[in-house]
């Protein structure tokens, strides 16, 4: 299988580098194709704007979404943004590798997202969402670094369950394009850990990463399970 790592983290000797370093060593022994965005290693341009095209839609004023579909029919993305995408449509599996910062992405992981998550039809529109996305069929899983302990993050927890933090990316970027959502995977203030606790962490990482294609995957609904409003349509009474 082929899987694509994009890695934001601005220091190589961090844990995400390890834990990045720990999956392509697995998958790679296992005789999977792995691919590494590392985003700060590429100094990739996370600012969305004219840039991401070759092609002009309308000079006089910058509509993203016209942008990018005009460019989607001719050919009109920049270099480094298709080839980002190339990278999407090859892969059977996508890892975003991240530590959770301000309680979501990196900015630099963000603006990839904004720039290569195009609209047109090229990553998504014209019908294709959700289950019906184009990457229906392929695999997709965050790998993330909290600062916090875990209770901190439950339910009840001060900062609210992860989950619920995670949901915008795991629901409304990669459920959205179609991809299957596997439950991510989480570790807890490394840097508080011990060279012992982080190097279990790493073997939990490398069980979990070939497991990619079976793990459990997060279960939403879909389209056909809403109305015409967009609205969950309700169980019958018994």
């Amino acid at each position: 299988m082929r899987v694509l790592i994009i890695h934001a983290h601005p220091e190589p000797k961090s844990f995400n580098g390890a834990m990045t370093r720990a999956a392509v060593g697995a998958l790679a022994a296992a005789g999977h194709a792995v691919e590494v965005s590392d985003l700060y290693g590429m100094r990739f341009n996370p600012v969305s704007d004219r840039s991401n095209f070759v092609t002009t839609y309308d000079e006089d004023y910058f509509r993203q979404q016209a942008e990018e579909a005009y460019a989607a029919a001719h050919d009109g993305f920049a270099a480094d943004v298709q080839g980002e995408m190339d990278k999407l449509f090859r892969c059977d599996a996508l890892v975003l590798q991240f530590p959770l910062w301000w309680f979501g992405l990196p900015a630099i992981l963000k603006g990839w997202v904004d720039r290569v998550f195009a609209s047109g039809g090229r990553v998504y529109g014209g019908g294709k969402w959700y289950d019906r996305g184009i990457f229906a069929g392929k695999r997709a899983m965050c790998s993330v670094t909290i600062g916090g302990p875990p209770p901190m993050y439950s339910e009840h927890g001060l900062n609210g369950a992860i989950s619920s933090i995670l949901f915008p990316i795991n629901h409304g970027i990669l459920y959205f394009t179609g991809f299957t959502v596997v439950e991510p995977f989480l570790v807890h203030a490394p840097a508080r850990m011990s060279a012992e606790q982080r190097a279990t962490h790493l073997e939990r990482y490398r069980r979990r990463v070939l497991e990619l294609f079976s793990s459990p995957a997060i279960v939403y609904p879909g389209l056909n399970d809403y109305d015409e409003q967009f609205v969950l349509r309700l169980p019958p009474r018994s």
